[in-house]
């Protein structure tokens, strides 16, 4: 359905993951869902994205807000794309439900005024160039 609604994975810019256990359930068990391989990859591939995707994990009723982090799908760097869609279903999870969720961008924020983590790096004396060094 992102793909769809982006035109494409080519489209998607930022990408992100969540998941939420209600209340009989753990965390650990929507973090068993999405911290796998065959869970974040596909979607990795999907949009052409070389970066690790971002997530977050908790627990709560029906009607808890759903949180998504994005980042840039080719840069973690790149602070116009730190975003978070929050949303939340009605009915979900109920107790013994686990929702699971994708999100994406087409873009970053407009206007963006974060700054620039590089040259941030660089004005603490840090070596760009070496990205074991950052």
């Amino acid at each position: 359905m992102i793909l769809e609604a982006a035109g494409g994975g080519a489209q998607v810019e930022g990408y992100g993951k969540a998941s939420i256990v209600g209340l009989d359930g753990e965390v650990e068990h929507a973090s068993a869902l999405i911290h796998t391989l065959r869970f974040g990859n596909h979607y990795r591939q999907a949009v052409g994205a070389k970066t690790y995707l971002a997530f977050t994990n908790t627990r709560g009723p029906a009607n808890c807000p759903i949180m998504i982090p994005l980042m840039d799908k080719q840069d973690e760097g790149r602070r116009s794309h730190y975003l978070t869609i929050q949303f939340a279903i009605p009915d979900a999870p109920a107790a013994d439900e686990i929702v699971v969720a994708l999100g994406a961008s087409i873009g970053g924020r407009p206007h963006h005024r974060i700054g620039d983590r590089y040259q941030d790096l660089k004005d603490l004396g840090h070596d760009v160039s070496n990205p074991a060094a950052v």
